[in-house]
């Protein structure tokens, strides 16, 4: 309901500026990423008075949507293969990146008190340990006292960038997660385990069922008021999830070194590390069927990257590293009408002016 809301008071905004001939932006995927499209939208809206359109329907049906190009930009947590890009005809930029937290709902349990490793979390979301006061739990948590009462998995229902890159990461650090199930945007879960639609239901579903467990993106946390728990890094040491920890992440990587933004970011070496972080990508057609559509939303994200630092930040994202804005910049140029005139090359141009 909150994402209709957005687009009323858009709209609201809109009309009060009198603009008739505004723009129509159009964008759907990716749950997570969510709180920066809806924060660019509404200061998109009060800087230029045209709409955006955002559908937090999911990674999977985003990419699925701007295939079919039924929308302008597509939202994905994972960058695609360079199959599909290819075979597809898109371009993928990074945007911000985030963190997946697990979180739970213990009676007596405050935020970022409990302690798992990655091992157990494997264990938890196969149904192998079922109870909250386990063995392999309390010996994580000798200071707590343990509830005895099942252990309710909270999991994603839909096709998730989110649910990949928490799968992502358990197959890093247990071989059996990784033959089982590997690194997917849908898993068929255990029986018994309590699937939701997006970021949004995940959230729900762990906040209103004591004894749950589930994984969301780091902004969900502290919208719904959730209790994240403490992971074990690659470097031994217990951490929870912070800005500061996924920026860590993104500093001991290949993005930071080398610009480029193709591998996940998971399991990366440091003290300081979280985990379980990850980029989240905006898509385009590299040759869109409509340019008007391809051209309004590229100037959406185009405003964006230049003016939206500080709404990424205010969000619990991390803003780009330069190299890494300057790759996808360089990436925009090469969208191009059938004609062969380039898009993005004149709207850099004309929006750097403008800053």
């Amino acid at each position: 309901m909150k994402y209709i809301c957005v687009s009323f008071v858009l709209a609201t905004l809109l009309a009060h500026q009198g603009a008739a001939t505004a723009q129509l932006v159009t964008g759907a995927g990716s749950s997570a990423a969510a709180p920066i499209y809806r924060s660019w939208a509404v200061a998109y809206t009060k800087a230029t008075g045209s709409i955006v359109e955002y559908e937090p329907v999911g990674s999977s049906a985003g990419m699925k949507k701007i295939q079919q190009q039924a929308v302008g930009f597509g939202a994905t947590d994972v960058y695609p293969s360079e199959k599909d890009l290819i075979d597809n005809g898109l371009i993928a930029l990074p945007v911000a990146i985030t963190g997946i937290s697990p979180v739970v709902n213990l009676p007596k349990v405050k935020s970022a008190q409990l302690r798992l490793t990655g091992e157990v979390l494997s264990q938890i979301f196969m149904g192998e340990i079922n109870r909250w006061n386990s063995a392999e739990i309390a010996s994580l948590n000798p200071d707590l006292v343990l509830p005895d009462i099942p252990i309710k998995v909270v999991v994603r229902s839909d096709g998730s960038g989110t649910t990949y890159n928490f799968a992502d990461y358990l197959g890093k650090v247990d071989p059996k997660w990784r033959a089982r199930y590997g690194a997917k945007t849908s898993i068929k879960w255990p029986e018994g385990f309590l699937a939701f639609k997006g970021s949004d239901g995940v959230a729900k579903g762990v906040r209103d069922t004591v004894g749950a467990i589930g994984y969301v993106d780091f902004g969900y946390v502290a919208e719904y008021e959730l209790a994240s728990v403490q992971v074990r890094n690659a470097d031994g040491v217990f951490i929870r999830p912070s800005i500061d920890a996924f920026r860590s992440a993104l500093a001991n990587s290949e993005w930071a070194s080398t610009g480029t933004f193709q591998s996940t970011l998971t399991q990366k070496p440091g003290k300081s590390v979280w985990p379980i972080t990850m980029g989240t990508f905006v898509v385009f057609p590299k040759v869109p069927q409509d340019p008007q559509k391809t051209t309004s939303a590229l100037k959406f994200i185009i405003w964006s990257f230049l003016n939206g630092d500080t709404l990424v930040q205010e969000n619990n994202f991390v803003r780009l590293p330069d190299r890494v804005q300057a790759t996808a910049f360089r990436a925009i140029t090469t969208i191009r009408d059938k004609s062969g005139t380039p898009l993005g090359l004149s709207l850099i141009s004309s929006e750097a002016q403008r800053q």
